[in-house]
């Protein structure tokens, strides 16, 4: 299965002035540059998740094979992160929306997180080989909306603590499940479960390509970033340089411990249906495990193993693509403008996932190096002509208009 998917940041864009209620500590809006800085770097993330579910194989090597791994992974916990940063516009940015507005603010993000379930599931049962992630996104949203109104230093720490621990309890999490039955009668009286006619909350929260345990991080720093004033030099250099000392602890990490702890390797190549376990501080290709999980798994890095050193590298090379493409907008209009298109497909990137979805569902996934090659470049640039032409006449995408609209019976909240 293919695993990246996309964000529902834009899906997640804030609603009008008239809509969101006034408030003494409601900040202004975000300048124009910022927003599409993050547009761009959505933009981007379709564009990645793409790759990873029609593009060629990264084994093609080489200058492509490398970006074709790059993606993976990557993508969506960028998605993520930037859905963190769009709830907090929701809420308020830089300060938490109170009293009707605040209830208002909270009610269309309970609203998005069930549509955003619902769709998700019914995007699953279409069964491609894509592993959709818009239900995780849904019940991580629900996780972490208690946390709205806390300030940036305790949400850093909070992040922090998040990915620190929540790996660890995942593991013991899933140690449990393979050697009890626990999960099981879980499953049985769940009704989501019966209902979707999948694992229900115990696939959302602990056995699922995206659990919500360990995508929790990403989401809180993105509430981190979007508390920032990305509209100051010194903060995005800030952010840059904190992208850059994630990524090399998280990734550098795992390639020096899983030197330095004896049969590590062994032990992950022993458990895993890869070629070896030399690439597992960075890549996939280290394989997906077959026979159980080793306490050695924890030190790899691989984007979707859902361990420490992977949520610190997968989170600084997030940072860098945000901390680049508000850089972009702010300092190079010219290079903005022909980045526009992309900026485009992110505004528009919950439309841009799910008929992506549809397309694979209708004509499948070409796995021939060739062929999938020209499939990415047709997806690509179909995306960017759509998106840019319905972008110059309406502010939100199709779907992204129907999710708004879902929200406004919240008006009548007093």
């Amino acid at each position: 299965m293919t695993h990246d998917a996309p964000s529902v940041s834009t899906a997640m864009s804030p609603a009008p002035a008239s809509e969101q209620g006034s408030t003494p500590t409601t900040a202004p809006a975000p300048s124009t540059g910022r927003l599409t800085g993050i547009d761009l770097a959505r933009g981007l993330a379709v564009f990645g998740m793409y790759a990873a579910h029609v593009g060629p194989d990264p084994s093609v090597g080489g200058p492509l094979g490398f970006v074709l791994e790059l993606a993976r992974g990557r993508s969506s916990a960028l998605f993520a992160l930037l859905a963190g940063f769009s709830l907090v516009l929701i809420t308020g940015r830089p300060h938490p929306r109170t009293g009707r507005a605040g209830r208002q603010a909270v009610g269309r993000i309970l609203i998005r997180c069930v549509v955003l379930v619902v769709l998700g599931f019914a995007l699953t049962a279409l069964d491609t080989d894509v592993d959709v992630i818009l239900a995780f996104y849904g019940l991580t949203f629900l996780a972490v909306l208690p946390l709205y109104r806390l300030r940036v230093r305790t949400l850093a720490v909070i992040g922090a603590a998040c990915a620190l621990v929540m790996p660890q309890v995942l593991y013991v999490v899933r140690q449990s499940i393979d050697n009890g039955d626990w999960a099981d009668s879980v499953i049985r009286w769940d009704p989501l479960a019966r209902i979707s006619d999948t694992d229900g909350l115990v696939e959302l929260l602990f056995t699922g390509e995206y659990p919500v345990l360990t995508w929790m991080p990403f989401m809180i720093v993105g509430m981190v970033v979007a508390r920032l004033d990305l509209g100051r030099a010194e903060v995005r250099t800030r952010l840059a340089l904190a992208g850059g000392g994630l990524a090399v602890l998280g990734y550098g990490g795992s390639w020096l411990a899983l030197r330095l702890v004896p049969h590590a390797h062994a032990s992950i190549a022993a458990a895993t249906d890869g070629d070896s376990a030399a690439s597992a501080w960075w890549s996939d290709t280290v394989g997906y495990l077959t026979d159980g999980t080793p306490a050695a798994w924890l030190l790899v890095a691989a984007p979707h193993s859902q361990t420490t050193f992977s949520i610190l590298g997968n989170t600084g090379v997030a940072l860098l693509v945000v901390a680049g493409c508000v850089a972009v907008t702010a300092r190079m209009p010219r290079l903005a403008r022909l980045a526009t298109p992309v900026a485009a497909v992110g505004m528009i990137s919950l439309t841009a996932y799910v008929l992506h979805i549809l397309a694979i569902h209708v004509v499948g996934m070409e796995e021939e190096t060739v062929p999938a090659l020209v499939a990415l470049f047709v997806f690509i640039a179909t995306a960017m002509l759509l998106a840019t032409a319905w972008t110059r006449r309406f502010r939100r995408g199709p779907l992204e208009y129907l999710l708004h609209a879902t929200t406004r019976v919240t008006r009548h909240i007093k």
